[in-house]
């Protein structure tokens, strides 16, 4: 038996992918810090995944290192030797060097920021090291590199974070603001849930290339699957998993025009592709108690949208659903994030006189077509494809699969 150890896994994509790389029985080991010792003792497995927060405290208890991780000081995996005794390896190495590598990102001769000492940023630093940086300096809370003084690190050409701030269940912090910084020609998060962390999105939007963590994880599962199974696996099947993982672990959020077809385009594709289904405005009745309509009445427009936006950031931090929003949610700016951060935006674009009014009160109040001509330009920001909505259902969602394939 195989698995991953840590102490909250809820967000773990692992046992995922070690279906897709081996035969094997993996499973999710959630262990308080006092349970550890106890844990690794009786040794009740054949081969580990280590991750937050016991990639070093995992040590003690370990026969052996590979030089790797000796060299490293962390350890990311276990495996268990024929005589019973434990032997530690750090594939975490393995895996940052293939999610650099795809990046395309330049290290060499470059000044590289590594947000966080803990167990994940020593395989990082080895690999940004190896790579020929000039320097790479790491950002603690309280050491001589802090966020305090961040500022006399505003040159720096490459940022990578490595702590857990941004992780889900808490999606939508960052450690810091890439406000002030000159020269970054690459952000790397190795977070990977979100797909798109307040971090990357962050960047994004200031023209930086980001790319989160899903691309590390895979790779250095593979690795560990190597040791697991003592055979080669083809490099091949890391680029195969990381591909369907970014297909079937993003959400697909349907924005456009009240009247669209979300609700119904969205259940049609959920159907197809056999994912949850989410209606965020049934949601936001759900919780008021209350239609939309009656909500607009009490509370106005404001009291409304501060509804959608709360209802919003808990629907979109799960993972595979399909989400119908409403027609109004790309308005608020708080909310584009927060439909980005996890999903593939898909706007539904559908002639303004075909759209009906009734039970929607903005529609009713400003008109279908002022308002398509306000939110047309919202609507194709935030989108990751746009789709002609103005035929059958079967042709839309058709569309959709061939846009998101």
């Amino acid at each position: 038996m195989y698995g991953l150890l840590g102490e909250h896994l809820s967000h773990s994509f692992s046992p995922q992918i070690h279906a897709r790389l081996g035969d094997y029985d993996y499973k999710l080991f959630e262990a308080a810090p006092d349970d550890l010792p106890a844990f690794l003792q009786t040794k009740n497995f054949n081969g580990l995944n280590v991750t937050i927060p016991y990639k070093k405290a995992v040590i003690p208890y370990l026969a052996g290192l590979s030089d790797n991780a000796r060299r490293i000081g962390a350890v990311n995996t276990i495996l268990k030797r024929a005589d019973g005794t434990l032997w530690g390896d750090n594939t975490d190495y393995d895996g940052f060097l293939y999610m650099v590598r795809r990046s395309s990102a330049e290290i060499q001769g470059k000044k590289a920021l590594v947000l966080g000492t803990g167990g994940a940023s020593a395989p990082v630093a080895a690999v940004l090291s190896d790579l020929g940086a000039r320097e790479v300096i790491k950002i603690s809370r309280s050491g001589e590199n802090n966020y305090e003084n961040i500022s006399r690190h505003f040159d720096a050409d490459i940022l990578v974070n490595t702590t857990p701030v941004g992780m889900y269940p808490n999606n939508g912090k960052a450690p810091l603001s890439l406000a002030g910084f000159r020269k970054l020609s690459c952000v790397l998060d190795i977070i990977y849930n979100p797909h798109r962390t307040a971090l990357t999105l962050d960047a994004e939007r200031r023209g930086i290339p980001a790319f989160t963590g899903l691309s590390m994880l895979v790779a250095q599962a593979k690795r560990a699957a190597e040791l697991f199974l003592g055979e080669n696996i083809p490099d091949a099947r890391t680029d195969e998993i990381l591909s369907s993982l970014e297909r079937e672990m993003q959400n697909l959020v349907l924005v456009g025009m009240p009247g669209c077809g979300k609700t119904t385009v969205g259940q049609a594709i959920a159907k197809v592709l056999s994912r949850p289904f989410c209606d965020a405005d049934t949601e936001i009745e759900r919780r008021a108690g209350q239609t939309i309509p009656e909500i607009f009445e009490a509370e106005g427009e404001a009291g409304f949208r501060a509804r959608e936006t709360a209802a919003l950031a808990d629907i979109c931090r799960q993972s595979g659903a399909v989400i119908a929003t409403g027609g109004g949610a790309v308005t608020i700016p708080e909310n584009i994030d927060i439909l980005r951060q996890n999903s593939i935006v898909l706007f539904l674009n559908r002639d303004p006189s075909a759209l009906p009014t009734v039970g929607r009160p903005v529609s009713q109040r400003d008109g279908v077509q002022a308002i398509y001509q306000r939110r047309l330009p919202l609507y194709r920001a935030v989108c990751d494809y746009e789709i002609d909505a103005n035929d059958a259902i079967e042709t839309v969602v058709q569309r959709i699969l061939e846009a998101i394939q």
